[in-house]
Formats: structure tokens, sequence, C-alpha cells
């Protein structure tokens, strides 16, 4: 009997993280839109430009502390640079590469949100992450607002992969 009543726990708990993931893949489906079609409004409504800024923040500071010379001047420099960073690199341009790591180009058919739902994985902490391969690495960080809707909140790649298109 223990066994039935833990196995049907287990089932509960992974139906409830298939559900969390169904429903931030509407968002992420929306967000790949954004880019792709260049979306300013619709890009920017599932974004947490706060969330980015800060760990943008934090990951220029971390960056800057490796070289001993420029760990205090990077403690200095890194919150203008994430707000820079914010309003210039948190764009649907620049997400654009990030989008084609994934195999998203502008023309490639953005698969439907139960397809990818199948590269998102929930996180202990409640968030959900984008992989590009099913128990790969994390790459996009998306949170639930107050509002029930997913926004991207953190990137986990390569800060050089965030760049202008010249």
């Amino acid at each position: 009997m223990r066994i039935v009543i833990l196995s049907l726990i287990a089932l509960a708990l992974t139906a409830c993280a298939s559900v969390r993931k169904l429903d931030a893949a509407n968002d992420v489906h929306a967000l790949l839109i954004a880019i792709r079609d260049d979306d300013q409004a619709a890009f920017d409504a599932h974004v947490d430009r706060a969330a980015l800024k800060q760990e943008i923040e934090a990951r220029l500071v971390a960056e800057g502390r490796k070289d001993e010379r420029l760990g205090g001047l990077a403690a200095i420099l890194a919150p203008a640079l994430a707000d820079l960073a914010g309003e210039t690199l948190v764009q649907p341009s620049v997400f654009r590469g990030v989008a084609e790591y994934y195999g998203y180009t502008r023309e490639t058919k953005i698969p439907g949100p139960l397809a990818i739902s199948q590269a998102l994985k929930p996180l202990p902490d409640g968030r959900i992450c984008a992989t590009r391969k099913q128990d790969g690495p994390c790459l996009l960080i998306f949170t639930k607002g107050p509002d029930d809707r997913w926004r991207l909140s953190g990137f986990e790649g390569d800060i050089k992969e965030l760049r202008l298109k010249g």
C-alpha cells in the first residue's frame, strides 16, 4: 500500500511539473514570436528587465573580479554598465542570436507550446529554464510574475552571446 501511495504522489508531482511547463511554454512561444518578428512591445511584455539587469550586473562584477587589476573598478562600473546593457542588449534583435542558438531563425517555423514544453525544465525554486536539448544545461530562465505571465528573467549562456547585430 505504501508503494502505491508513493507512486501516486510521484505521479501527481510529475503532472504538476508538466502543467507548469506547458503554462510557461505559452509565454516562451510568445517571446520567440516577438523575437522573430522584432516586436518590441510583445518582447517587453515577456521580459523582466529589472531581473536581467541585476543578473548582468552580478556577472560583470564576477568577470571583473577574475582579473585582480580590475576587481574594484568592475564593482564600481558594473551598475552603470548593467543599466546600459539593460537598455541596449535586452532587445529582440540581440536575443535573435540566442534564438538562433536554439535553431530558430527568421525562416524557421516556431514550434507550438506543446513542443516547446519538452525543452523546459522546472527548477526547485519555481522558475522554469529553457534548454537546447532535453537534460541539457539551462540557457534562459523564466519566472512567473504576479500577473501569471512567465517572463524571461535570467540568461545562463555566455554573456558574449548578447551583442548588438551590426
